[in-house]
């Protein structure tokens, strides 16, 4: 029977999740390896209906970045198939004690990661999303409903259907990884289909992220956009912080942890911005300033509020001098989305007062906003970057797939 409406895609979801809760780590393990060498060898098909989707793309006038983002090629199906390969040797959570103890009374309580059940993910045009969402979502023990945009509706169809064949060849259900056919009406039954989906996750611009959150009747983890900041303090090491900043903004611009502003302290700015801006209009970068920037260099265009709230997305980048550390965490503080900040100095006391209190999802101290990635900070394939505080903040890995049960076992015991 063919499944189309959300409500069958959930219950069938179910089905698979209930299956598999209890299915060990070698037997998702072995599911994982299947999904890898599936999409490598099927990654000609997979191209060829992603070139239909970023054709269709261009002649609808979209950005280069969102253009980027859409576009499969060879070696990024192959970073798509080792990102499961590197989940399937992570270590399985499910199971994991996070506590037990023995009460006087001589029961015995624990506390044990469990899978969350049906993860349903809402996201715009990253393809790769979907190899991602499905190898962590099986790992971690959970079903998984798959919304992509119509942007990249071959692409994500072609994944997902090598992703499904391969899973259901290995052992297990196919309904274990679905794609949500369908338009907005569709993800809109997604948001609401409580009691079925466990917890829904939306990634993408800041549009369909606050769509979802306001517009959900299931449990929502927030991702946000990337308004992440550079500041370079004033007992920075201005060569570092020079390679920093060039490497978090133009290392690759369109994505959610590339750098959107540079902040400067006053004391350092003399010797930091010639180089600087010199080095980023080399590289393509259009720096947006204020009036203390744009005296450095005529080709910084004036900053706008908008600026400073801006995530470009593209070789765009606005900046700042600031007189205090305080000023640059008050700046981040009003205009930052709360994903990473990164500080370059060499005074302890400066990086552990701007960790403390920047009240991001990620600080990096010395190191580019860009590390702030599932992969490079050893979780695997991400399944987002949370902004919100509850339940999981950061990138989104294995651990944050699940939740906890309590298991108390006594001996006959009766409350009196």
């Amino acid at each position: 029977m063919t499944i189309t409406s959300v409500a069958d895609l959930g219950r069938a979801a179910r089905t698979a999740a209930a299956d598999l809760a209890v299915r060990t780590r070698a037997e998702k393990d072995a599911v994982l390896h299947a999904m890898a060498g599936a999409l490598v060898a099927d990654a000609a098909a997979i191209i060829e209906r992603n070139a239909a989707d970023v054709e269709r793309a261009r002649e609808a006038g979209t950005a280069d970045a969102m253009i980027d983002r859409l576009r499969l090629d060879d070696s990024r199906i192959a970073g798509m198939a080792s990102g499961l390969r590197q989940v399937a040797a992570l270590p399985d959570p499910v199971g994991e004690i996070v506590r037990g103890y023995t009460l006087p009374n001589g029961l015995q309580v624990t506390q044990r990661r469990v899978p969350l059940g049906v993860v349903g993910i809402i996201y715009e045009a990253r393809p790769n999303v979907t190899a991602d969402a499905a190898g962590l979502a099986l790992k971690s023990g959970n079903a998984v409903l798959l919304k992509g945009s119509s942007s990249a509706a071959a692409s994500n169809e072609a994944i997902v259907g090598v992703l499904s064949a391969a899973a259901e060849s290995a052992g297990l259900p196919g309904a274990a990884v679905q794609l949500v056919p369908g338009g907005h009406d569709q993800a809109k039954e997604l948001m609401r289909a409580r009691g079925l989906v466990d917890v829904l996750i939306p990634r993408g611009g800041a549009g369909l992220i606050r769509s979802v959150v306001e517009e959900s009747t299931v449990p929502v983890i927030e991702t946000g956009v990337g308004n992440c900041h550079v500041y370079v303090d004033a007992e920075a090491d201005l060569a570092m912080a020079l390679q920093i900043l060039l490497n978090a903004k133009t290392h690759r611009p369109s994505v959610c942890n590339a750098a959107e502003t540079l902040l400067v302290h006053a004391d350092v700015a003399a010797g930091f911005l010639p180089s600087a801006l010199a080095a980023l209009r080399e590289a393509g970068v259009t720096v947006h300033g204020d009036h203390r920037v744009q005296g450095y260099d005529d080709a910084v265009v004036p900053a706008t509020d908008d600026d400073w709230a801006a995530e470009y997305l593209s070789l765009d980048l606005a900046a700042a001098v600031v007189d205090t550390l305080d000023d640059a965490v008050a700046h981040i503080r009003r205009w930052g989305s709360g994903h990473t900040e990164a500080i370059v100095t060499r005074s302890l006391e400066a990086s552990r007062r701007f960790a403390a209190t920047t009240d991001s999802a990620a600080v990096m101290v010395n190191a580019s906003t860009r590390f702030t990635d599932g992969e490079q900070l050893g979780f695997g394939a991400e399944i987002g970057i949370s902004t919100q505080k509850l339940h999981a903040r950061g990138p989104m890995g294995l651990p944050e797939l699940t939740t906890t049960t309590y298991v108390v076992t006594g001996d006959g015991h009766v409350r009196g």
